[in-house]
């Protein structure tokens, strides 16, 4: 009896046919795999979003080739270079292992300073020299020509030739009677800088005969800022009082002095463009426009950066200014209108204090929302900076401040934004998004079509009580209705589009203490409450009827549902997961590991991973069918809340006293990953969080190395087990056809026979000889010769056939398999057809063939190739066995023998498939 082939069609695994294989050498692999990770598996950080400005003064550069200007701004250990004339995006630096301290430019170089090292950037990019010298950090930075002046903190100046990176000069200064604090290279003053200093003085000096030419005593106070004035000899010096003083360093006479009250001096420009105006910034976000011939204020910019001005500069023969501040903000303003006032040209900001919250927004990944400390929502593109934008700060009364006007906006300010849902559903046609702010009870709705603050703050009116807050927020996935959850335990449900009230959840209150989440399911169908009191809830959302109760071991902390799947997930206080599925209302999967208090989880688009973020600095990553942990790594700073992208292919995270969003690229889109579960005892290693440039890529495919090699080193071998069935590894065209192998053939046959050619052969047979003469063709005259051949006498016997022979003496039949394995359906016929004696095989030949498919059945292995074989010869050979009682003996052991393998297949067959049609049927 053989096996039809049709049922063994597409099984690639091994069925049991005894005990259970034991995993120890599966184990010992993971236990390897495991010791040689170092990093995540499953994240590469990518690059970083939101940065634009630190405290770190900007430089201007102007490029004679393109007759352009470009700004460029640092972001700690890299420096960003901007088109001033769009504001757009240059270049990104290459990192350097530091955070940059200062900054400076010539016109072919950008000099950066980390520590007590320097290096000068080409192309805005790549590091092309390095100076190394200084044993104090270095704080300023001055180009000399075809040399380079940097001081640092310990009053050390030393100037270097740029190319030879050779030091020149170096000067030491006593810190406790002159501490340099700002430096400047006097237009037309050849090999002459002047030094300004803590202590008041300034000195003037020539650095090619290193002489002290002169001291200014000053004005007994700190020197801040040092401006070259347009015109020669004059210079402007900037104090700690807020004075700046207009001097003259040729006559060392006072020209004009000005004062503000903003605190010391932190940068001064010049204007170029035909009006005599100079400008200060101030520690407060303030820049004064002071008129040079009238000697007076003409304007004040007041809030221009809601943090210092860490430097201003104006353009050359332009009515531009260019500022930046440590809020992560880069301004261009212009000079157009009649009084002088600066109006707000172009600019790039982000974020001024650290994220609230981010999510993803919409279903193509492109846009993330993030809300601050600083009171705004915002969105970063992933793709390009020009999609970024600014849904701008929450306003408690926009109209009010419309119709009076007001300046200072900070008092009708909202306070910053804690959580909120979006959903773009109805984006056009109403609000989409809904957040509740911190100590608020309301909660606003934004637009994010419109970039602003929505119409409504939807709170309940009923409500006496001063100190209750809104606690969680979520949005419907049809952006018709908000459901909000309160401090006081209230559960409350409004429109979207007209702000009214549609109903609460329960009689009083919904829960007891404190709401920590809401959930409503992708139809609209459940709604999903839990409470600080450790009772999690489920609604009917059409009649806000109670359905289900479930007590949790603990008071929870977050949660979260995946739509899709309906897989709620629950960050507990006690720092453990718990993942319910709504349908069965029952928890499926617990999970325990953090150290610290779980700040935020996200579900991969598919469902099948958990990713959660605590304040023990970790990340990690849960697979849900397997309730397993499949990746964990650490950073320096702690994560405060994740987002995975809807497409599945990056991580967004952010982090405490970070002001920017990270990215990470998921792994195991474009390279094989283990997601083997990692031990108990598992140490995670520290991950370095990405820069604002994607130099990362590179070590990225460097460290992917492993993960692939991890998941080769097992190598599983031809047959697990010898009492397990296996298959072969051969494709079905090999086995699969050969008793078709006539009909193939007769389909393939051509319709005409090929046509001989009429023409003559190239050679012609001539008979040697001097004269040349045509050969006539041969005549068999014997008329007795037979015309019939004998096959049997003119073939030998094939590879084959030699082994088969062989094996009859030695037992051994892997050498003749392999040659089986290795032809095609057509050799395979060939071969076989060959064994019977009319085509030059013999008997004992064919026995060796049915010894060798019962070798095959003893050993379980080439299971479908032996059916197939077997088959075939049954096919070639049937006439023939009943004559031979060699042949029938062994033919009938083997039909006893294939017989018997069957029956236990057949049963493993049917068990299974009673199991899967109970599945199917069944109500569980």
């Amino acid at each position: 009896m053989t096996v039809p082939l049709d049922t063994l069609k597409g099984l690639d695994t091994c069925f049991p046919s005894g005990p259970e294989l034991s995993g120890a050498g599966i184990a010992a692999a993971m236990e390897r795999a495991s010791e040689r990770r170092t990093a995540s598996a499953l994240f590469a950080g990518f690059r970083a979003l939101g940065f634009f400005s630190n405290d770190i003064p900007h430089v201007v550069r102007f490029s004679a080739l393109k007759r352009r200007f470009y700004v460029t701004t640092c972001v700690g250990k890299s420096f960003h270079t901007y088109d001033v004339q769009k504001l757009s995006l240059v270049a990104v630096s290459n990192s350097v292992p530091q955070d940059i301290c200062c900054m400076a430019a010539d016109g072919r170089l950008v000099f950066a300073a980390y520590g007590n090292v320097f290096s000068a950037f080409a192309r805005n990019k790549e590091i092309v020299h390095t100076f190394k010298g200084h044993k104090a950090e270095i704080h300023l930075l001055q180009p000399f020509g075809d040399h380079i002046i940097s001081v640092d903190t310990d009053s050390i100046l030393i100037i270097w030739h740029i190319y030879s990176e050779e030091e020149y000069l170096q000067l030491t200064f006593d810190k406790s009677v002159f501490k340099i604090s700002a430096i400047l290279h006097p237009s037309t003053y050849l090999n002459k800088i002047l030094l300004g200093s803590e202590q008041g003085s300034l000195q003037l000096w020539n650095v090619k005969s290193n002489k002290l030419l002169y001291t200014f005593p000053g004005w007994k106070l700190g020197v801040t800022a040092l401006q070259q004035a347009p015109a020669v000899d004059v210079v402007a010096i900037g104090l700690m009082s807020g004075q700046v003083i207009i001097h003259n360093i040729k006559f060392n006479e006072t020209l004009m002095k000005f004062r503000q009250d903003w605190g010391p001096i932190t940068s001064i420009s010049f204007r170029t463009d035909g009006h005599p105006v100079m400008a200060a910034g101030s520690p407060c976000g303030h820049i004064g426009l002071w008129d040079l011939e009238d000697k007076k204020l003409i304007n004040q910019m007041r809030n221009a950066h809601s943090t210092a001005i860490a430097g201003l500069t104006f353009l050359h023969r332009e009515p531009l200014l260019v500022t930046n501040g440590a809020d992560n903000a880069l301004r261009i303003w212009i000079f157009d209108g009649p009084t002088g006032e600066g109006r707000l040209l172009r600019f790039r900001m982000g974020h001024s204090a650290p994220l609230t919250s981010i999510r993803y927004y919409g279903q193509n990944g492109q846009q993330i929302l993030s809300a601050s400390q600083d009171g705004t929502l915002q969105s970063f593109s992933t793709v390009h900076e020009k999609f970024n934008k600014s849904l701008g700060h929450g306003l408690i009364n926009k109209k009010r401040v419309k119709r009076k006007g007001l300046q200072n906006t900070m008092s009708v300010r909202l306070p910053p934004i804690t959580k909120f849902a979006a959903e773009e559903a109805r984006e056009s046609d109403w609000d989409g998004i809904i957040a509740c702010h911190q100590g608020k009870l309301s909660c606003s709705t934004w637009n994010y079509q419109k970039s602003t603050i929505g119409a409504y703050f939807l709170k309940p009116k009923e409500m006496k009580k001063d100190d209750i807050t809104a606690t969680a927020v979520d949005i419907t996935s049809c952006g018709n209705f908000a459901v909000i959850g309160l401090s006081s335990g209230t559960v409350d449900v409004y429109n979207m589009q007209s702000g009214i009230h549609r109903g609460s959840f329960g009689k009083d209150q919904a829960h007891k203490g404190s709401v920590r989440g809401v959930a409503v399911d992708g139809l609209n169908q459940l709604t999903v409450t839990t409470g600080s009191e450790g009772l999690l809830k489920f609604w009917n959302f059409k009649n806000k009827i109670l359905i289900h109760s479930v007590s949790l071991s603990s008071s929870p902390n977050i949660m979260l549902l995946h739509r899709d799947s309906g897989i709620l997930g629950l960050a507990l206080d006690d720092f453990s997961i718990s993942v319910l599925d709504i349908e069965t209302r029952k928890i499926v999967r617990e999970f325990s590991g953090h150290q610290g208090q779980i700040n935020d989880m996200a579900f991969s688009p598919d469902g099948r991973w958990l990713i959660s973020a605590a304040m023990d600095c970790s990340i990690r990553t849960w697979d849900l069918p397997s309730g397993c942990l499949i990746d964990c790594f650490l950073l320096d700073s702690a994560p405060l809340n994740v987002s995975m992208s809807p497409t599945g292919d990056f991580l967004a995270t952010s982090h405490v006293d970070h002001l920017g969003i990270y990215l990470w690229s998921n792994i195991s889109l474009y390279s094989v990953v283990s997601l083997r579960p990692l031990p108990a005892d598992y140490v995670p290693s520290v991950v370095m969080l990405p820069g604002t440039c994607q130099t990362q890529d590179v070590e990225v495919s460097e460290e992917t190395v492993e993960p692939s090699d991890e998941m080769i080193e097992y190598d599983s071998p031809e047959q697990l087990n010898e009492q397990l069935v296996t298959l072969s590894l051969l494709p079905e065209s090999r086995w699969k056809n050969l008793l078709n192998l006539d009909v193939i053939k007769k389909k393939n046959k051509p319709k005409e026979p090929p046509k001989v050619p009429k023409s003559a052969p190239f050679f012609i047979p001539t008979i040697p000889g001097l004269v040349p003469r045509y050969a006539a063709p041969e005549q068999n005259n014997d008329p007795q010769q037979s015309k019939v051949v004998n096959l049997g006498v003119l073939a030998q016997k094939s590879d084959f056939c030699l082994k088969l022979e062989e094996g009859l003496v030695n037992n051994k039949y892997d050498t003749a398999l392999n040659l089986l394995k290795e032809s095609g359906p057509s050799g395979i016929e060939t071969e076989l057809r060959s064994l019977s004696p009319d085509c030059g095989g013999s008997v004992e030949v064919m026995q060796s063939f049915l010894k060798m498919i019962g070798m095959m059945l003893d050993r379980k292995r080439d299971f479908e190739l032996a059916q197939a074989y077997l088959a075939l010869f049954l096919k070639l050979h049937l006439k023939m066995l009943p004559s031979e009682p060699v042949l029938l003996e062994e033919i009938t052991n083997l039909s006893s023998q294939v017989e018997e393998n069957w029956t236990h297949l057949q049963s493993l067959f049917n068990q299974s498939m009673c199991i899967l049609n109970y599945l199917k049927s069944a109500l569980l």
